[in-house]
């Protein structure tokens, strides 16, 4: 189970119900505790929250949204129980490996760039371009780096243009992806052709990684 993720701005965030859950507490009584103490928490940050409805009752659930310094606090209003120590020390290394996390994002970010703005203008030039060439080849290379097009990312990540939602090495592959796809754009390929070129590609990648793993040392 993940403890920490990164939201659309690319902020390290916890949640009230990872926290219960992770700390063997209710999750009523962690939310009880950000209520009352709703001031000490809003001074490190904003309080966001998200509802949704609980499974098979239909009722409205709220969850709160904590950065780092905000988790850090809510942890210290409780007992110190053996899942409670537990969880501070796994959650400590979560926030410092999704820091360092970000830190590689940023970097694959800035290597991706030129590659982006070189597929951007190969599309420009690109005769045999379907309708929103742009949204739709940026859906096709988001779905090849993680199975899900930008609507999904967005919706399940929090971000805005589907690229901000990657990982690290969900970056990696999209430019990967990029370079493969704009020598065939520059050929004046089909869209079709190119999709289905690129589909295989992935596939073939994919069962040549699941081989590696399979063989023995």
């Amino acid at each position: 189970m993940n403890l920490v993720y990164l939201d659309g701005k690319k902020e390290p965030y916890t949640t009230s119900e990872i926290i219960a859950e992770c700390a063997d507490v209710q999750h009523h009584t962690i939310t009880r505790l950000i209520r009352e103490n709703k001031d000490d928490f809003e001074a490190l940050g904003i309080l966001g929250f998200k509802i949704h409805k609980l499974d098979g009752r239909g009722q409205p659930k709220k969850a709160y949204i904590l950065n780092e310094q905000q988790a850090t606090l809510l942890i210290t209003y409780l007992k110190n129980t053996e899942p409670v120590r537990e969880f501070k020390k796994n959650l400590v290394k979560a926030f410092f490996e999704m820091r360092d996390e970000l830190s590689k994002i940023r970097e694959q970010r800035a290597l991706e760039k030129p590659t982006h703005k070189t597929l951007n203008e190969a599309i420009s030039k690109w005769d045999n371009a379907p309708k929103m060439a742009f949204p739709t080849v940026n859906n096709l290379l988001l779905k090849l780096s993680t199975g899900k097009n930008k609507a999904k990312l967005t919706e399940d990540r929090g971000g805005k243009t589907g690229l901000d939602c990657l990982t690290s090495v969900e970056l990696a592959k999209y430019q990967a992806y990029e370079k493969a796809v704009i020598p065939l754009i520059e050929l004046n390929m089909e869209y079709g052709v190119i999709r289905d070129t690129c589909r295989k590609f992935s596939y073939e990648s994919n069962k040549k990684g699941l081989r590696n793993e399979l063989k023995p040392e």
